[in-house]
């Protein structure tokens, strides 16, 4: 099992930038792939972006620009930038990893909150 520990979240206008960053520990070895995803009031939780170990990213196509992932395997560490946002991006963001088996661990979830 995999522990995931989030950072970063909190409340910024629109326009603003804001990082996230998510910090693995536990069987981490076998981690595969690292990414968010997000979670607004009423909607279902949706990839963000993710990124495997061989370095192939994944990215919701409306984020695209606008969010990057970033991932360190080596320290076991995935952020996500965030550009231009805009109050629609305000959710809860969960870090996630994929690990072989496959087994899929959630962290905790960081708030994001966009004022217009």
């Amino acid at each position: 099992q995999v522990q995931l520990v989030e950072s970063g979240g909190g409340l910024v206008q629109a326009g603003e930038s804001l990082r996230l960053s998510c910090a693995a520990s536990g069987r981490v070895f076998s981690i595969y792939a690292m990414g968010w995803y997000r979670q607004a009031p009423g909607k279902e939780r949706e990839l963000v972006g993710s990124i495997t170990k061989d370095g192939r990213p994944t990215y919701l196509d409306s984020l695209k620009g606008r969010f990057t992932v970033s991932s360190d395997f080596t320290k076991s560490t995935v952020d996500l930038q965030m550009n231009s946002l805009k109050p629609e991006d305000t959710a809860v963001y969960y870090c996630n990893v994929v690990s072989y088996g496959p087994h899929i661990d959630w962290g905790q979830g960081t708030q994001v909150t966009v004022s217009s």
